[in-house]
């Protein structure tokens, strides 16, 4: 990181931080691993991101738009020009969550040789950092948003509320299986990339169902 000019660095439940193993191999960087912030939750660590990508080797194009890491690079230091954008790396051996991933607008995957296409961690890592340094030179312009894109945060509460809203007027999955419809309906939001205006606009929405639905004597 510190070789390509990054330096927020944020870590969610590390087995073991700080370590001496870690000082040791961060050789003249240790003033990187120094202001590290360490969380307890994925939610805790992003809640003020507005664009979140996640990293993975596994394809999953039929519910995410999926980017290479040159092209992600240089959306990625667009968007952050009007909010803190995040970019996502699971644990070495079992990559993200289908849950983690869940909370990404974007999946980035670095293109290898299909026959052997597993990467490290610290491979993986450079390689995302490399592009992003090399892109700083092609960026965008930057044009922010006249409205920031809804946090990481806001787009919590209002699945949570959407949640809600969906148990009070009994719209349930109808499914085999009966337990994607939330999935779904994150992936579908986490796609149009809503700002915060847009998301305030659909929970007045759900609040508006909400007091009807008192007015008409539900509870």
């Amino acid at each position: 990181m510190k070789n390509m000019a990054l330096d927020e660095l944020a870590l969610v439940r590390p087995v073991s931080f700080p370590h001496p193993d870690a000082t040791a191999r961060a050789s003249a960087a240790e003033d990187l691993l120094a202001r590290a912030r360490v969380h307890g939750t994925l939610d805790e660590a992003i809640a003020d991101c507005g664009l979140i990508v996640g990293v993975t080797a596994r394809p999953r194009q039929q519910f995410w738009t999926v980017l290479e890491p040159r092209a992600a690079a240089i959306r990625i230091l667009h968007e952050s020009a009007g909010a803190p954008a995040a970019i996502l790396f699971g644990p070495e051996r079992i990559g993200l969550t289908n849950d983690e991933l869940e909370r990404c607008q974007w999946l980035l995957r670095i293109p290898a040789n299909p026959a052997y296409d597993s990467l490290n961690l610290a491979m993986a890592v450079q390689i995302v950092c490399y592009e992003l340094h090399a892109a700083r030179g092609n960026a965008l312009p930057d044009i922010v948003r006249e409205v920031p894109l809804a946090t990481a945060q806001e787009m919590q509460r209002l699945y949570q509320h959407l949640e809600e809203v969906m148990m009070e007027v009994d719209f349930h999955d109808r499914t085999q299986s009966g337990v994607h419809l939330m999935s779904r309906l994150r992936r579908l939001l986490n796609r149009a990339e809503p700002d915060q205006n847009e998301v305030n606009i659909l929970r007045g929405l759900l609040t508006a169902v909400q007091g009807k639905r008192r007015k008409a004597g539900h509870t």
